[in-house]
Formats: structure tokens, sequence, C-alpha cells
């Protein structure tokens, strides 16, 4: 009885086509799989950064504001008022950016990260990410900021989603910047009366401003394509 069978060739030949069609497609779905865990990632963090905020308020009987903080090492800066209301594995403190090396410049305006780059992958100033510092238990890194003057305080809670020792390590794409609002709210940056709102110049293809990126927050938690569409 003849039974039909196929031939070391024919299999060979399926196999190849299959490796063919694998190494095509399995960068794609790696990428995109990356991008899910991200996504995800930032919004846990958006609301781990809000509870750390309740918190507060739960044991001081009063939302935290801009206005009840002060300048970097004071007492009641807004790294040492907050700091108490995360679970960390690890405080890299105040003293510049101990968690984050840095190469210096000439003036601290001129501070730049070879970390950490900008939205589409330029130069960062690191002046809103370095007013202290901390690990959390799930490895994110939270970077605080106190900017402004006393009589427009900017506050400012950034965190790399998936910690600084993965990639990208990019405003926008594991990076994300939150602003406390003088009414006590957390609002992602982008968002409408934020600070850094403007997209052209704070979540751009094209932009070459330091900041580029900070801005992205708000588009990455609303925008359904957001992820799809983010810069090489």
């Amino acid at each position: 009885m003849n039974k039909g069978a196929f031939t070391l060739a024919e299999v060979l030949i399926t196999l190849g086509i299959i490796g063919v069609v694998a190494a095509m497609t399995l960068p794609s779905v790696i990428n995109n799989s990356q991008k899910k865990e991200l996504d995800a990632s930032l919004k846990k963090n958006y609301s781990v950064i809000q509870q750390a905020f309740m918190m507060y308020q739960a044991k001081h009987g009063e939302t935290l504001k801009p206005e009840d903080t002060g300048v970097k090492n004071e007492a009641n800066d807004l790294y040492t008022l907050i700091k108490p209301y995360f679970s960390i594995i690890h405080d890299c403190g105040t003293s510049y950016v101990k968690c984050m090396p840095i190469q210096e410049g000439g003036h601290f305006a001129d501070r730049i990260s070879y970390i950490y780059k900008t939205y589409n992958n330029n130069t960062l100033n690191l002046t809103l990410l370095d007013d202290g510092q901390f690990v959390l238990k799930d490895g994110s890194l939270i970077l605080l900021e106190n900017a402004g003057n006393e009589t427009n305080r900017l506050r400012l809670i950034s965190v790399d989603v998936n910690g600084i020792n993965k990639n990208p390590n990019r405003w926008g794409h594991d990076l994300f910047t939150f602003q406390l609002m003088n009414d006590g709210r957390i609002l992602p940056m982008g968002a409408e009366g934020t600070e850094y709102e403007d997209e052209n110049t704070y979540c751009s293809t094209t932009s070459s401003n330091p900041y580029n990126g900070v801005g992205c927050t708000y588009r990455a938690l609303t925008e359904k394509d957001y992820w799809k569409n983010l810069p090489k």
C-alpha cells in the first residue's frame, strides 16, 4: 500500500518559509508588546502618584498645593513632603542627580543627560528632573522638580515607568511628567492649563527644544494611536 508523505526537501522548504515569516513579524510583535507594557505602566504610575498625594491629604487634612512647598533642600520642598507616601526601595536624595549620571556644562542650565533623550532622540536638559529622586519597589524612578519663584511655583513629578536601566529612556516613551496644579490636582503634562501644553514645542517629532517630550503625557493617556506613532 502506498502512503503519501512529505519529502525531506519539502519539509526543509516549509521550515525555511516559516523561519522567514517569523523573522519578519517577530520584531513587530515584540515592539507592540513593549509599547503595551509601557502604556500599562504609565497608567499604573499615574495612579500611584495620585494615591501618594491622597495619603498626604488624609494625614494632614488638606490637599498639598505648590504654595505649601518651599524651594530645593528646604524642609518643606516637594521631595521632603511627598516622599513618605511612596513605597521606596532606594532613595537617591536631592544632591544633583545621584540616580542619573549627568554631563555638566559651564552653567546650571547647561547640564544635560547622557542617559535620557528627548521625544525625538535629541539632547535632553535635566533642569526639570533634578530636585530629588527615588526608586519605587517596582523599579520605577520618580524625579521631582521645584521650579518657578515665590509667586509662581512650578512643581513637577516625573516618572521613568520601567526604570533607568531599561530603554528607551526618552521623554514621551518611558519617561513622563505630571504637574501639581494650584488647586492640588495632579494633571498629566500637556493637558489644558499645564505649563508645557504647546504640542509643537513639547511633544513634536521635529522640535529641537531640550524639553521636547515633557508635554506628551496627556497625549499618551488619551490618544488611541499614541503608542503606534512614536518616533524612532
